[in-house]
């Protein structure tokens, strides 16, 4: 068992920046690949980025790419969600989820953090 939590979110501007933790306390969580997540009132959660294991290979949805980075840290028990240039439809709750290598399918993560809001206005 894995327990994420999740920390950082907040209300920024518009072209404002935050940074997102995902942190664990399990020494197994340097094994696992992380997702993060996002949910919108009244939308599905969405993929926004990933990375494996080792913090070699990331991936990002369309919408982010350019403006957010996800990292590991060291040692690789916490991961960051960096984001950057934040517009208003970034505005979300943000989740972080961890398995056994990367996906862009939720169904798939086995653990997951409680979620931390972000609220970006114009």
């Amino acid at each position: 068992q894995v327990q994420l939590v999740e920390s950082g979110g907040g209300l920024v501007q518009a072209g404002g920046s935050l940074r997102l933790s995902c942190a664990a306390s399990e020494r197994t969580f340097s094994a696992y690949a992380v997702g993060w997540f996002r949910q919108a009132p009244g939308e599905e959660r969405k993929f926004v980025a990933n990375i494996n294991w080792s913090g070699v290979m990331t991936d990002y949805a369309d919408s982010v790419r350019g403006r957010f980075t996800v990292s590991r840290g060291n040692p690789k028990n916490t991961v960051y969600l960096q984001m950057n240039n934040l517009r208003p439809e970034d505005t979300a709750v943000y989740y972080c989820a961890a398995r056994y290598g990367p996906t862009r399918e939720d169904y798939t993560y086995d653990y997951w953090g409680q979620g931390t809001q972000v609220t970006v206005s114009s």
